[in-house]
């Protein structure tokens, strides 16, 4: 005899949503969706590394001339503030797992604490580069900015280099981008956790949630050296 509405109702956790037999079932298909995501994003970003791979391979010299515009300071410091946003990503994960909420918290709030630094950095150095002129296109050395301030900068770059910043502006502006929608999906979470959803048993957004953020940090790391360190 199949089980009536309230027995089914009580066999089920709250969270389990209805088409899904398990919780096992329905973390693993949330993981799989998850990573098909990800995988049309690096198809998408990928694009834009092959890109400028050509770019690189046909202009090397420019590149080189003009990765020297960028402060490698401003770079090493978001390197290191991004990869402990991943470690307290990773943190927050096992702490879901355990069952301690607090400290899920407080390690989704450093996480994005770490994200608004990485933001505000880049912030910074975006000013820079517009207030210097170095920008993509035909809007390198606007004559709208301060030349003066900015001289020394066209004494050794050629006009090409203009092409260099455009890739820096697209990659590490999507870049961005991506670290704003990570923002939102662990805000999201971390209501969620606070509000009380997330047990030792259901932990499933806090996991995709950290999986986003992972990949997030895997994009700059492969943006840093090849914008801050190319020799």
């Amino acid at each position: 005899m199949p089980p009536t509405q309230g027995e089914h109702a009580h066999e089920h956790p709250k969270w389990l949503a209805h088409h899904f037999d398990t919780p096992f079932q329905q973390f693993d298909a949330a993981k799989l969706g998850m990573w098909v995501f990800i995988v049309t994003e690096v198809l998408m970003l990928g694009g834009l590394f092959v890109a400028y791979a050509l770019y690189r391979s046909h202009e090397t010299s420019v590149f080189v001339a003009a990765h020297h515009c960028l402060d490698k300071t401003f770079g090493v410091t978001n390197t290191v503030v991004l990869l402990l946003s991943s470690l307290t990503a990773a943190l927050a994960v096992r702490s879901a797992q355990v069952g301690e909420r607090s400290k899920t918290s407080l390690y989704l709030v450093i996480t994005l604490l770490c994200a608004c630094i990485f933001l505000g950095i880049k912030c910074m150095e975006y000013s820079h580069k517009v207030h210097e002129g170095l920008l993509p296109g035909h809007y390198f050395g606007h004559p709208y900015f301060d030349l003066n301030q900015t001289a020394h900068w066209y004494e050794s770059l050629p006009a090409r280099a203009s092409m260099f910043f455009g890739l820096y502006f697209m990659m590490t502006g999507l870049h961005g981008l991506h670290v704003l929608i990570g923002m939102g999906i662990l805000i999201w979470v971390l209501r969620r956790n606070i509000r009380g959803d997330f047990d030792r048993n259901y932990f499933t957004a806090v996991d995709i949630g950290a999986l986003y953020w992972h990949l997030v940090d895997l994009v700059w790391i492969y943006l840093f050296p090849l914008l801050y360190l190319i020799e």
